[in-house]
C-alpha cells in the first residue's frame, strides 16, 4: 500500500475516534445531568393511614346450639272426665293467673252440693240440741259424739263436693301465653286430655344447651356466654345459672342453663340459637385492624411504619401469625409489640422501604374486650 493510502486511511480512523468520543461525552453529560435532576425531585411517598397495635385480653370460645325455654311452661290437661260447658283458649292470647280457660258442666256435683250442704245444716241443729241435752244430763256423751261425728262427715262431703266443682274449672296456673288448642263447647273430655300448652310471660328466659365434658369442667355458676339472636351482629349476654350434676355416658357432653335477662332480644320458646362459650383462661394478645392483615406467599404479615436513620417514617414488612378475627380488629399471636405503629389504611400499595405519610387518624381506638 501507498504512503499515500495509509495516511488517508489513518485520518478516517482518527476521525471516527473523535466522532465517538464526543458522543461518549455528550451520553456522559446527558447522564449526569439526568441524575442531577432526580437528585433535585423529591422522593416517592405513599399516604397510609397509621394506628398503633394495642393490647387486649381474648377468651377462646366454642359454640353450641341451645333451645329457648320460659322461665314456666306447662301442658294443662283436665284432672276430671266431663263435658266442656266454657272455653277460653285462643291462641296466642295472654291470660293472668287464676283465670278460667275450660269449665267442665257441673250441674251434677252443684245438684249434690245443695243437698250435701243442708244435710249438713240438719247435722249441726241435731248437735246443738243434744250439746244442750247433754248439759242438762238428758243424753249422754255417746249421743253427743255420734252427733259430732255426723256433724263432722256432712261438712267433710261438703267439701269434698266443692273440691270436685274447683278442679273442673281449669285456670291458669301463672300469667302465661296460650298455645294452639282444640277444645270446644259440648267437647266430651276423657280424664288427662291434653288442652293447650302454656308458656309463662316472663321478663326473663332460659337457654339450655349441651357441651364437652372438657370444656364443662371449666365453666361454674355465673360465668357468661353470648346467645346469638335474630340480630346476629348482637349477640345477647346469658349468665350460666345451672349445670347438670352428670356427664351423659352416650355423648361425653353435659347440659348447661344459662339465663338471659331481656327475653325479647330472642326468639320464641322453643327456638335454636347459636351460643358462644368461653374456654380456658383469657390471654393478653395483639389486636390490629383488619384491614392492616395481608396474606401471601411468605405467610401473614404487617407493614410497620418506623423511622429511619433520618428520622423518615418508611414501610417494613413484618411477619406475623394472625389469629381470631373480632368484629373490624383481628387478634395477633405473635410478630407484634404493643404500641407497634401499623398501616392499618392503604397497606396494599406498601413495599419494603417506601416512605410513607399518614394522612388521617383511624378510628379511635376500642376498649379491651
Amino acid at each position: 500500500m501507498k504512503a499515500s493510502q495509509w495516511v488517508a486511511s489513518l485520518g478516517l480512523i482518527a476521525a471516527v475516534a473523535a466522532v465517538g468520543a464526543g458522543l461518549a461525552m455528550k451520553k456522559k453529560a446527558d447522564i449526569q445531568k439526568s441524575m442531577a435532576e432526580a437528585a433535585m425531585m423529591p422522593e416517592p411517598m405513599e399516604a397510609v393511614i397509621v394506628q398503633s397495635a394495642r393490647e387486649t385480653e381474648h377468651r377462646r370460645v366454642t359454640t353450641a346450639v341451645g333451645s329457648v325455654l320460659a322461665l314456666r311452661s306447662v301442658t294443662l290437661k283436665n284432672e276430671l272426665a266431663g263435658t266442656v260447658e266454657k272455653v277460653d283458649l285462643t291462641p296466642g292470647k295472654i291470660v293472668e293467673a287464676g283465670e278460667v280457660l275450660v269449665a267442665l258442666d257441673v250441674s251434677v256435683e252443684e245438684a249434690e252440693l245443695k243437698a250435701l250442704e243442708a244435710q249438713a245444716a240438719l247435722t249441726e241443729a241435731t248437735l246443738k240440741r243434744v250439746e244442750t241435752l247433754t248439759s242438762s244430763s238428758a243424753s249422754s256423751k255417746k249421743d253427743l259424739d255420734q252427733a259430732r261425728a255426723e256433724r263432722d262427715v256432712a261438712l267433710a262431703q261438703t267439701e269434698r263436693t266443692k273440691a270436685m266443682i274447683a278442679r273442673k274449672m281449669i285456670r291458669a296456673p301463672f300469667r302465661a301465653k296460650i298455645g294452639l288448642s282444640d277444645v270446644h263447647p259440648g267437647q266430651y273430655l276423657v280424664e288427662g286430655t291434653e288442652l293447650t300448652t302454656l308458656q309463662g310471660v316472663d321478663e326473663a328466659v332460659f337457654v339450655d344447651f349441651a357441651i364437652t365434658q372438657a370444656v364443662a369442667v371449666g365453666l361454674k355458676e355465673g360465668d357468661v356466654v353470648e346467645v346469638v339472636g335474630p340480630n346476629k351482629d348482637a349477640p345477647v349476654s346469658a349468665s350460666i345459672v345451672a349445670l347438670d350434676a352428670r356427664i351423659d355416658r352416650a355423648t361425653r357432653s353435659a347440659w348447661v342453663r344459662a339465663k338471659v335477662a331481656d327475653a325479647s332480644k330472642l326468639q320464641a320458646p322453643g327456638a335454636s340459637v347459636q351460643v358462644r362459650v368461653p374456654v380456658g383462661a383469657a390471654r393478653k394478645m395483639i389486636a390490629i385492624p383488619v384491614s392492616a392483615l395481608r396474606r401471601g406467599p411468605e405467610g401473614d404479615h404487617v407493614f410497620v411504619v418506623m423511622a429511619d436513620k433520618e428520622g423518615k417514617p418508611r414501610a417494613s414488612l413484618r411477619l406475623v401469625q394472625g389469629g381470631t378475627v373480632q368484629g373490624d380488629e383481628v387478634l395477633i399471636e405473635k410478630g407484634l409489640a404493643v404500641g407497634d405503629q401499623v398501616a392499618a389504611s392503604g397497606s396494599f400499595k406498601l413495599r419494603e422501604g417506601v416512605l410513607v405519610a399518614d394522612v388521617g387518624k383511624a378510628p379511635q381506638e376500642k376498649q379491651a374486650h
